[in-house]
């Protein structure tokens, strides 16, 4: 019969379609990708060589070698906000309207055409993570930037209309609605119990160890119990932090290869999927919170939202858990 599970941390609801589920090997589905591109492409703008046909550039990380680079970060060409002008706020009756201003930054995080996050060396990795801190700490010390939203799209399913590897850092002059009630849920929760809600789910998910991908000594990498779709995927670190920017050094780099690790696993054993990832951490001045916990989410694009999702908000996940979470957890690595 049919579960309908509850996420306690998002409140959702979700059918866990145990009918109609598939085998976790059943998810995995030739991808265009996977033949041949090329590792420069001459009409790419995010090629090195092609700087000239993007904005000028925010960051670079250099590569000592010859004078190119390693990761480049550029403003976003088509920004949905604009970097100039002031915050204003107008109110009109029943209308609100804040001025359109913020950051939209592109993070190109390979000079090669042909990588994926999940192909590159674990030194790779960690150039892109510290370029993500340092990018991320940069755009919150804008004063019109009330919070940061940072984000990669990996293929044409995940809405990503450049090939080349890349992830974007959008800051908004409001904290969007999701990240307010999560953030209200949790105060909730801790004002009930005491607990951080997400460490109760993360101490819960490492008792039943039935989720669990992967584990690093600083992070956890899991299915969670109400799973949105199959093989969705949060990434939380064991110690309670409240905002990305309280991750030790240390731990970036232990989060690089976890994470490198599990993009591996999701790349070979579903055949290079489209996916989503999200970095879930409120605002700065959340530094120091004993009630809410920052995490990475990915959700590979195995399935598509209908009708039902988008009429009633809940979704049906035709994956079990458990099975997603054993089927990637011995997923290997690397190809051979």
């Amino acid at each position: 019969m049919p579960e309908i599970r509850h996420n306690i941390i998002t409140r959702e609801w979700v059918i866990i379609a145990t009918e109609r589920a598939k085998r976790p090997e059943q998810f995995a589905k030739p991808n265009v990708r996977r033949a041949p591109v090329e590792r420069f492409v001459a009409t790419c703008p995010l090629c090195p060589g092609n700087e000239d046909k993007t904005p000028p550039e925010t960051y670079r990380v250099p590569r000592s070698s010859d004078g190119g680079w390693q990761v480049r970060v550029v403003p976003n060409k088509f920004s949905a906000l604009d970097a100039k002008g002031d915050l204003v706020r107008k109110a009109e009756g029943l209308k609100r309207t804040i001025t359109g201003v913020g950051i939209h930054e592109v993070i190109i995080e390979t000079p090669e055409h042909n990588k994926t996050l999940a192909l590159l060396t674990e030194a790779e990795m960690e150039l892109v993570m510290a370029t993500y801190r340092q990018r991320y700490n940069a755009v919150t010390l804008d004063s019109r930037v009330a919070h940061v939203t940072l984000f990669k799209n990996h293929g044409e399913r995940a809405g990503t209309s450049l090939e080349h590897p890349h992830s974007q850092l959008v800051g908004t002059p409001i904290i969007p609605p999701q990240v307010r009630d999560r953030m209200e849920h949790a105060l909730r929760f801790y004002d009930e119990t005491g607990d951080c809600i997400f460490c109760a789910t993360l101490a819960d998910e490492l008792v039943d160890d039935v989720r669990i991908v992967a584990q690093s000594n600083d992070f956890v990498a899991f299915i969670p119990y109400a799973a949105l779709t199959p093989f969705h995927l949060w990434v939380f670190p064991l110690r309670h932090s409240a905002t990305f920017l309280e991750a030790t050094e240390a731990e970036m780099a232990d989060l690089s290869r976890l994470l490198r690790k599990v993009l591996r696993k999701i790349y070979f054993a579903l055949d290079n999927p489209d996916f989503n990832l999200s970095l879930r951490t409120p605002p700065r001045e959340a530094c120091g919170l004993k009630y809410f916990h920052w995490y990475l989410s990915i959700i590979p694009r195995v399935t598509r939202v209908a009708g039902f999702e988008i009429g009633s908000g809940m979704f049906i996940n035709t994956a079990l858990p458990e099975q997603s979470a054993e089927f990637l957890r011995h997923a290997p690595t690397d190809p051979s």
